[in-house]
């Protein structure tokens, strides 16, 4: 019997069916398809639309899916947690919709907020109840409807973010697959940077900060830019010395899909080719919680048991990290 570790043992992700393509973006905003592409790699990106849908539409579709295709009953999960920074309210929590929806109706849950690394701090967070043996079964969610929070008239951003959501389950395994290692950081004096200046307690909504157009995503793209390609790429690199792995060892990278710059760099510095890393940027955008779920989902057939994984995401806060696990199972029919 070996260590008690969390195992990704499912996986499944949704996508709204609205494509917002570079060509409309043309009509919206001064820009064109070469200079988005050129820039971020971008071609379209999804767009919840209608009426009261929030981010929890998007997650309910995605838990559901992964009980479907892994066949466990909703009343089984223990732990449901959202990685999120556009909640459907700001109480009750995402994931307390979710679970309720899904009839999750054991499941305790609560959500997490740390923008592009949201997804990885909840899928460390998740493991260790696995690690001490307190639960079985952990849901792990990254979803933002980042259109929400978007000004279409802000060419800087409104090119960049999407929609989508990705889930997974954790289960235990004791035969040396799951996750191995994590390393996160965060810097709150990056806010500055990149941040929405209206909404919280700090400064809440009234009729001058939305006539200030205040409650849309505010960055600052080129300091973002420099923090994220340096810290990204030093901590998937810092994960790989600290487990004594070289580029060839790595079979996949699995990047928050922000920009293809910070994704190159990030595979420059682990020294691995770019047929190792997952990409799907030009599909989704920058879906901010939802990028890395959401890749492992459309790689899922491509990925085989004990594949050597390294995630690594960097986002507003600032918050970065890494994680390293061995995939746990081969595809599925």
């Amino acid at each position: 019997m070996g260590k008690m570790r969390a195992a990704i043992t499912g996986i499944h992700g949704y996508v709204p069916d609205y494509v917002l393509t570079n060509a409309e973006l043309e009509t919206m905003v001064d820009t064109n398809d070469e200079w988005i592409v050129s820039r971020t790699g971008i071609k379209e990106r999804r767009i919840l639309k209608g009426e009261d849908k929030g981010t929890s539409v998007m997650g309910i579709a995605a838990v559901q899916g992964l009980i479907e295709k892994t066949g466990i009953s909703a009343e089984d999960i223990d732990l449901l947690i959202c990685a999120t920074v556009t909640p459907d309210l700001v109480f009750p929590a995402t994931a307390n919709l979710i679970a309720a929806e899904v009839g999750a109706v054991n499941a305790f849950n609560y959500d997490i907020g740390a923008a592009c690394s949201g997804f990885i701090y909840a899928l460390t967070t998740g493991a260790q109840f696995i690690e001490t043996g307190k639960y079985r079964k952990v849901v792990i969610v990254g979803a933002d409807k980042m259109s929400s929070i978007i000004d279409y008239e802000d060419r800087s951003t409104c090119i960049i973010f999407g929609d989508g959501a990705g889930a997974v389950l954790l289960e235990p395994n004791e035969a040396g697959d799951g996750l191995i290692d994590s390393v996160h950081k965060s810097d709150g004096a990056g806010a500055q940077y990149l941040h929405l200046k209206a909404g919280g307690s700090r400064k809440p909504a009234s009729h001058e900060t939305i006539d200030a157009r205040e409650h849309y995503v505010y960055q600052e793209g080129s300091a973002v830019f420099k923090f994220a390609v340096t810290n990204m790429a030093d901590y998937a690199a810092k994960i790989m010395e600290r487990n004594a792995l070289k580029g060839e060892d790595v079979k996949w990278l699995v990047p928050h899909q922000a920009n293809k710059r910070i994704i190159d760099a990030t595979a420059n510095r682990m020294a691995i080719g770019e047929e190792k890393v997952m990409m799907n940027i030009e599909r989704y955008g920058n879906t901010t919680s939802g990028t890395i779920p959401l890749l492992l989902w459309d790689y899922e057939s491509r990925l085989r048991k004990g594949d050597n994984l390294i995630l690594a995401a960097f986002g507003g806060g600032f918050t970065w990290g890494a994680v390293y696990l061995k995939w746990a199972y081969d595809p599925k029919d």
